[in-house]
């Protein structure tokens, strides 16, 4: 016997209506080129959003069909979210700070028919534009007045364009399961990969998020997220924030620079502010070195890269604010975990719950997490024991973007396996230890040690080399390159990381060049990097 309920698809148009409705006077603030105090309510929002759906449907797009964004974090693109999606289309979301290969491969990959991008990015797509010829054309993301002279093919500006377009629409009533967006890994192992998100798991995830375990999240906050909207859906938030009628803050260009995000925060009263380690250790340094305190800041969430002691209890002495360590990943939509505590540790001493805080945290409703052996084994929830972190749920991905299964990214039983290694202990807080790939995470970002080694391998003074992630004061790690030279040829530091120029991203060019007589290796030849990371345990990275 099934239950009486009715069936009504769990839709992302569906947010748009309901804060539209009820919470229609909440404001979104942004910073933009054109406008560096942008104001307008969640209704204003929510009618020009049905303008751009009315404006995509005249342009000869099928449901399904991929659209691209190359955006900073403000109101423009946060329109594009529902815009797109709503309309049945499925919005792409591009990292502008991936390498231009990478960029040709995932736009060409995607099948992209246009192109939505900030005034600051077109340089970028006119250096790849005779690589992405599928690409029908480009909207410029600002009003006539700052539309640039650029070479581009069929642009268009993206306030002429809705303007002429009616602010009432019908949302078609798609299946829930209807893909919404797509946001491609950055590529540490092999070209990036495509994951491609749902309506349904969209609604699910945001649905979690916002419990008080997670995000804590209400319409009494005030939201500033500095994780970038062309990032795993900035973690959410676009949804989360809507859902629940949250006031947002979003710092356009100015994501890193610490006076501006303690500015921003002071002056609009933010209660939440979402991003990675990096930014705000921006923000502590200039917080310290002004002597200025964060008034209205309540909790950050913190995830990208592992949180240091010393970040959560400088936010916690001197600003009275509540660190939330999380984890996930652009495969998990992406949170998987988060850190607060649970009932029954409230008597935890404060160096205790310190130590807490660093962890991961623990698993939210909707995803579920084991850690197995190299047999497939699981392990138990001691907090001793460590594995292959493996996980499953609603808005995890169930394979990659036209890949049909050839990832081996998902265990025969269903689970998808993270690539981290792990504990859990008995309470549910989940802690990264390891990773079984070695990439390293500088800045929130990836960066595959594979890919440095190859480079460095073309060297012809190179015989073999190697690069791990050591830890970094302010990127939380940086690549070390490891060389053995060939015999007979010599080769300097300086020489060496300038080889790097034009062949990878300037942020992944290695910090130093450590030379040595040999490598560490395994019983099959392979590169021991466990043992090149206790070696260069006490390594420091010169300034």
């Amino acid at each position: 016997m099934q239950g009486l309920m009715m069936d009504a698809p769990l839709l992302i148009s569906s947010l748009a209506e309901h804060a539209a409705k009820n919470h229609g006077d909440r404001e979104i603030m942004s910073i933009t080129v054109d406008n560096p105090q942008h104001r307008y309510t969640f209704k204003d929002c929510f009618s020009r959003v049905k303008q751009l759906a009315n404006a995509l449907d005249k342009m000869g797009l099928e449901h399904g069909d991929r659209i691209a964004t190359m955006a900073w974090n403000d109101y423009r693109h946060l329109e594009c979210y529902y815009g797109i999606s709503g309309a049945g289309y499925i919005c792409h979301t591009i990292n502008p700070r991936l390498f231009p290969e990478q960029l040709i491969f995932i736009i060409n990959h995607a099948e992209d028919r246009w192109i939505l991008t900030d005034v600051m990015f077109v340089p970028l797509l006119e250096a790849i534009a005779d690589k992405i010829v599928g690409v029908e054309g480009f909207i410029v993301m600002t009003d006539e007045a700052h539309m640039p002279e650029t070479a581009l093919k069929n642009v268009l500006c993206y306030e002429t364009l809705i303007a002429k377009e009616a602010s009432d629409y019908d949302w078609p009533e798609l299946d829930e399961r209807s893909a919404s967006a797509l946001c491609y890994t950055s590529g540490t192992t092999g070209d990036p990969k495509g994951v491609l998100y749902d309506h349904r798991s969209t609604i699910l995830h945001a649905y979690a998020s916002v419990v008080p375990d997670a995000l804590n999240m209400s319409s009494q906050d005030c939201v500033l997220p500095v994780v970038p909207l062309f990032h795993v859906n900035s973690w959410g938030t676009p949804y989360s924030a809507v859902m629940v009628g949250a006031k947002i803050v979003y710092p356009g260009p100015k994501m890193g620079d610490g006076e501006t995000l303690c500015d921003l925060m002071n002056a609009e009263e933010v209660t939440l502010a979402l991003g990675v380690p990096t930014v705000w250790l921006a923000l502590l340094q200039y917080t310290e070195k002004a002597g200025k305190r964060l008034e209205s800041l309540q909790r950050t969430v913190i995830g990208g890269a592992a949180v240091t002691r010393s970040m959560i209890k400088e936010f916690r002495d001197k600003h009275d604010v509540e660190v939330r360590q999380g984890w996930g990943m652009t495969e998990m939509s992406p949170l998987g975990t988060c850190n607060s505590i649970k009932a029954g540790l409230e008597s935890l001493s404060d160096d205790e719950r310190l130590d807490l805080a660093t962890k991961a945290g623990r698993g939210l409703f909707g995803v579920q997490m084991r850690i197995v052996d190299d047999d497939g084994n699981k392990l138990p929830w001691d907090g001793e024991a460590y594995g292959a972190l493996q996980v499953r749920g609603p808005w995890v991905c169930s394979d990659y973007f036209k890949l049909e299964g050839s990832a081996g990214a998902h265990t025969d039983d269903g689970w998808f396996d993270t690539g981290d290694v792990a504990t859990i202990d008995a309470e549910g807080y989940m802690a990264i230890t390891d990773r079984t790939k070695d990439v390293i995470k500088s800045g929130g970002e990836w960066i595959s040690s594979i890919e440095l080694e190859n480079v460095a391998m073309d060297h012809p003074a190179v015989a073999e080399a190697a690069v791990i992630g050591l830890a970094h004061p302010k990127w939380t790690e940086r690549p070390l390159l490891v060389v053995v030279k060939a015999e007979g040829q010599d080769v300097g530091k300086e020489e060496m990381l300038a080889w790097y120029q034009g062949k990878v991203a300037t942020w992944c060019v290695p910090n130093d060049v450590v030379y040595v007589d040999e490598l560490p290796h395994t019983a099959t030849g392979k590169v021991k990097k466990i043992e090149l990371r206790r070696q260069f345990a006490d390594y420091q990275f010169p300034n």
